[in-house]
């Protein structure tokens, strides 16, 4: 590696270096406010520098590939991040345990999952896999004195070791097949014709496992909602967007440059996992009544409707999963950012009580919130509504009619347990009073970093659903950046 490598690896070491010096300063002078500060500036220094990378793509080494669809991808999970830190501030504020590890292990998770977005070899892969999972160990089970929080931090602890397990071995077998561990050189072996043999396609079905557990898809999904509920709430928006983007950018990225798509049984596997996916989220999230258990359901039933992209293929279904994971990951920081603005001292504000006429005692938050949820549910003028919309196009391109149509089905089932909460917001003190349920008469104070926060995430929100040609054209142009041939050669 050359010091002008190191230049392309710029938004790595600042995250790195910011966690660095926060540990130093933490061993001297303890201050959450300070810790926070130097969070907010390792992550704002990273995204800054990446307008500074030029001459890409930039191989480096034979484990990682800097080009403009990393750049995309690093700028998207550095801002979640930076937004999840915002939130967290005003959060942790209220508690009185010690805060400032916290945003050591946030910078550390954003790095792992940084280093899986360039990843091109099954070393960097897992490398970067297990940066981000030793992390989010110790961050959903960072507030001991709450046991459902220990609890989720266990069975994260114990399945997430278990999904390592199965991609590793999964890993060894493709290598000892192929004899490589490059993406590139492993599609050019199964281009000479080493494709269903038995080692290639059990390597291939014990990585797939893996992922479905990052990626909270069914039948890997028993962890989410208990995870949900337990960790806190700005560590929940986390673990829902930063770190099933950054395994997803990887994902999409191996598959393009293997041609996975060339396995049939890969292909069946998947669509059979995106419909029971959808189905089993979304029907879960019906028989809820804890706000960020029905959260959970919802995230595994989106991750369903984002394998329909991946299943296209293609650029198409990479335009449209990518503008997906951009609506998705605006509309889940929001939704759990307005539960950790709303959350107390002693508890998350996960209860539908928590949110019973809302819209009396804080109009402008019920209005953001149901934006979000509006758009979850895929509703005109929202970004979520334009991405299911993309990921049908690209669905109907290349035939995949049935996962389409159960899209739309479940698509509408949503509804139901979105509009739920929206109600509860809505219905006046009285008619609560009347009917026998309990009214919050207080909230916590809104902060000002987590006013901005969600402020900035609704208008992002309608601009992208009623406006989308821009963010649209922009990624177009970013993904063009992914190295591959086989994305011309897919389905």
């Amino acid at each position: 590696m050359t010091s002008a490598d190191l230049y392309y690896l710029m938004p790595l070491i600042i995250i790195a270096g910011a966690s660095v010096v926060m540990l130093l300063v933490i061993g001297f002078y303890r201050d959450h406010t300070v810790t926070f500060i130097l969070s907010i500036l390792g992550l704002a220094g990273a995204f800054i520098s990446l307008a500074y990378i030029r001459g890409l793509p930039r191989e480096i080494g034979a484990l990682v590939i800097v080009d403009s669809y990393a750049l995309f991808y690093w700028g998207l999970i550095t801002l979640a991040s930076l937004a999840v830190a915002i939130l967290s501030y005003g959060y942790f504020s209220k508690m009185e345990e010690e805060k400032e590890e916290y945003y050591v292990l946030l910078l550390t998770a954003t790095l792992g999952s940084l280093v899986l977005v360039v990843s091109r070899n099954f070393v960097s892969f897992f490398m970067g896999l297990e940066i981000l999972s030793v992390s989010l160990y110790a961050l959903v089970a960072y507030l001991p004195e709450r046991k459902r929080s220990v609890e989720a931090g266990i069975k994260y602890l114990v399945l997430a070791a278990a999904s390592s397990a199965f991609l590793l071995f999964g890993m060894a077998l493709v290598y000892a097949e192929s004899g490589t561990m490059d993406f590139l050189k492993l599609g050019a072996h199964l281009n000479s014709g080493a494709v269903n043999t038995p080692l290639i396609l059990a390597g291939f079905a014990l990585m797939v496992i893996a992922v479905g557990f990052k990626l909270a898809l069914a039948p890997f999904h028993m962890w989410t909602p208990d995870v949900y509920e337990g960790a806190p709430a700005p560590v929940t928006a986390f673990v829902a967007t930063v770190s099933k983007g950054g395994m997803f950018a990887l994902w999409f990225r191996f598959f393009t440059e293997v041609n996975g798509y060339r396995f049939n049984s890969l292909m069946i596997l998947f669509t059979v996992i995106a419909i029971a996916s959808m189905f089993i989220g979304n029907f879960l999230a019906l028989l809820q009544n804890n706000v960020k258990r029905i959260l959970a359901y919802s995230s595994i039933a989106h991750l369903g409707y984002l394998l329909i992209a991946f299943l296209a293929g293609g650029r198409m279904g990479l335009e449209a999963g990518t503008f997906y994971l951009v609506a998705y990951f605006i509309t889940t920081l929001g939704t759990f950012g307005i539960v950790t603005v709303l959350s107390f001292k002693e508890r998350d504000a996960d209860s539908l009580d928590d949110y019973r006429a809302l819209y009396w005692r804080r109009p402008l938050l019920a209005t953001a919130f149901t934006a979000m949820l509006m758009s979850l549910a895929g509703i005109p003028l929202t970004a979520g509504f334009v991405g299911k919309f993309y990921l049908a196009a690209a669905g109907v391109n290349t035939a995949l009619w049935l996962p389409v149509i159960i899209l739309v089905i479940n698509s509408a089932i949503s509804v139901y347990y979105y509009l739920k909460i929206v109600v509860v917001m809505y219905r006046s003190p009285e008619e609560e009073v009347v009917a026998g349920m309990p009214v919050m008469t207080v909230s916590p104070a809104l902060s000002v970093g987590g006013g901005i926060v969600l402020s900035v995430l609704t208008i992002m929100l309608v601009w992208f659903g009623t406006f989308p040609g821009g963010i649209i054209d922009f990624i177009k142009i970013m993904i063009s950046g992914i190295s591959s041939t086989a994305i011309t050669m897919v389905p």
